[in-house]
């Protein structure tokens, strides 16, 4: 894919990245590998076996090892948990009125959308409670292992905020399960992929204030979100998670497309401006008629705010 040719151009070290489709697009390279019948990996680069740090992406996994437990009966998603009044949704979406970075309470859940990774700490704790196994089991069995997802694992002692770790392959492998799903239901997915608290204004970190700045259940949602980590030729829909580590996942349901990259530089203003000229490029060049140009490597940029760092 032509689009993956921008990689190259990133000022890292070392960095891989690809794209998935629902549908093997025009000018894909024959035989593109099926991985499941209806999603086709259509072209990587860099090393896909090797480990990088995930950072904040660790969220899609956590989020997933949660809806994995609510299909299975062991949560609900309207179970008190975290502060008063908040519950699992609540947690998961980034609404619990819980600090960005300690279980100390800033807000009424429902009032404001604070990212926190302190959240999801108290969700991996009820599911530990509540599935009587520790979380890191849990997420093992539950979304690693069905998935295919060898190289992945959450580092010992660190947080399911932010501590995952994989290759590319992995992240793939996660990627595919958010384009065709099959540990959880499709409604379920469609559920937690759509905006969740609707209404509320926070800040997406890194991008500055947002207003709103919708999320799903552990999904970020682009929505009408600037500036913003993906491109602005995806839709709406577009949902996923960055990374402070230089990773990212991101989906658009609408296009059927996904890509994923993971870099060994943390992200920053050369991040905010090469992840969004990634994503339109590949949003541009899947949409290109067959025998049409690609689109792939020219295209607009999206500068990013710095208001702050994210913290994972």
């Amino acid at each position: 894919m032509l689009a993956l040719d921008l990689v190259a151009t990133w000022p890292v070290g070392s960095a891989a990245a690809g794209v998935l489709a629902r549908r093997p697009l025009p000018g894909s390279p024959p035989g593109a590998p099926q991985l499941r019948p209806d999603v086709w990996l259509l072209g990587t680069v860099g090393e896909v076996d090797r480990t990088y740090p995930w950072a904040s992406v660790t969220k899609l996994c956590t989020a997933l090892a949660v809806l994995v437990a609510v299909e299975e009966g062991t949560l609900s998603l309207d179970d008190p948990a975290g502060p008063p009044g908040s519950t699992v949704a609540h947690l998961l979406a980034h609404a619990s009125g819980l600090a960005p970075d300690e279980p100390v309470v800033i807000d009424a859940p429902g009032r404001r959308r604070v990212y926190s990774n302190a959240g999801f700490e108290v969700l991996a704790e009820t599911l530990e409670s509540q599935a009587a196994m520790s979380f890191t089991e849990y997420l093992t069995e539950a979304v690693f292992v069905p998935l295919g997802m060898w190289g992945a694992r959450l580092v010992p002692g660190s947080s399911p905020a932010w501590g995952a770790e994989g290759a590319l392959a992995d992240l793939l492998a996660l990627g595919t399960e958010l384009l065709s799903p099959s540990i959880v239901s499709p409604q379920t997915m469609a559920h937690a992929t759509a905006v969740a608290f609707p209404g509320l204004d926070g800040v997406l970190p890194g991008y500055g204030r947002q207003q709103p700045c919708d999320w799903g259940l552990g999904f970020e949602i682009r929505d009408r979100k600037r500036p913003h980590w993906t491109g602005d030729h995806c839709s709406p829909a577009t949902f996923g998670h960055f990374g402070r580590s230089g990773s990212f996942l991101w989906v658009d349901p609408v296009a059927g497309i996904a890509c994923a990259a993971l870099a060994d530089r943390e992200w920053g203003p050369w991040a905010s401006q090469a992840w969004p000229a990634l994503a339109d490029a590949v949003v541009r060049e899947a949409a290109a008629p067959a025998g049409g140009a690609p689109g792939g490597v020219a295209g607009g940029v999206t500068a990013g705010g710095t208001e702050r760092a994210p913290r994972g």
